[in-house]
């Protein structure tokens, strides 16, 4: 595994959590704080995105680490997360808490490079009526560059059963693995839908890193889904020279 950061002591991470409590924030980052201070990072938790707005803070900052699914952000905020990623700051996130938060700025929208759209269902007469109507089994299938990319190099495509992330996306980013929704007949859609699962963004000097399984810490404890995240999140933060 990458361990770049473990080379560098001293270094900063942020985490951002917050928002809609059904994502589990506050379990699944702290699945990640201890890998975090393994690699030499010294871990600062925040739980509103208010903190973007410090400049201080930001400035020293190699990297964020986001889990505030939905959720409303301010300008000043706002500017400030997107002028610490341009100046090198690294970003990274995984499912709703970076791919669908603060869906009323479109500024974020451009700085992350994709926004979920839905997770299909199961058919009408297979649902129960609580989250599992959402998981579905599908495949997180590999890219030519995902196969050869540290963050995802040796993986292998994923099977698994939560939810399917169809994700609105452009051409900044580089895609790492994909998941295909398929035509069924009580969907409205008439052919198979491709959405990237795993990509990264440059953006300025800094480096962004979004996957989008992670709906659950269970899922999260997928010994593959946690490899991917952790490198990364390895991968996004601040170079070092």
């Amino acid at each position: 595994m990458n361990d770049r950061a473990g080379d560098h002591p001293g270094r900063r991470a942020l985490v951002v959590r917050g928002g809609w409590e059904g994502h589990q924030p506050v379990a699944a980052t702290d699945l990640f704080v201890p890998f975090l201070q393994s690699q030499g990072f010294t871990v600062r938790t925040e739980e509103s995105n208010d903190v973007y707005a410090d400049a201080g803070v930001m400035a020293e900052t190699d990297l964020i680490v986001q889990s505030v699914t939905m959720s409303e952000i301010s300008a000043d905020a706002l500017s400030g997360l997107r002028d610490a990623v341009a100046a090198g700051t690294g970003l990274a996130g995984w499912h709703g808490g970076i791919a669908d938060s603060y869906r009323n700025s479109a500024d974020y929208l451009q700085l992350i490079g994709g926004q979920f759209a839905t997770h299909p269902a199961k058919a009408p007469g297979d649902r129960a009526g609580d989250e599992s109507d959402n998981f579905l089994p599908h495949t997180i299938e590999m890219t030519p560059l995902g196969r050869d990319h540290e963050i995802t190099r040796g993986i292998g495509d994923i099977e698994l059963v939560t939810e399917q992330y169809w994700v609105l996306h452009d051409d900044l980013n580089d895609v790492l693995a994909t998941t295909t929704h398929p035509v069924q007949p009580y969907h409205p859609w008439h052919r198979p839908i491709t959405s990237p699962a795993v990509w990264t963004r440059a953006w300025g000097s800094g480096r962004i890193f979004v996957a989008t399984p992670g709906h659950s810490v269970d899922v999260l404890q997928d010994e593959r889904v946690r490899t991917v995240i952790e490198r990364g999140m390895l991968w996004a933060a601040r170079e070092q020279v």
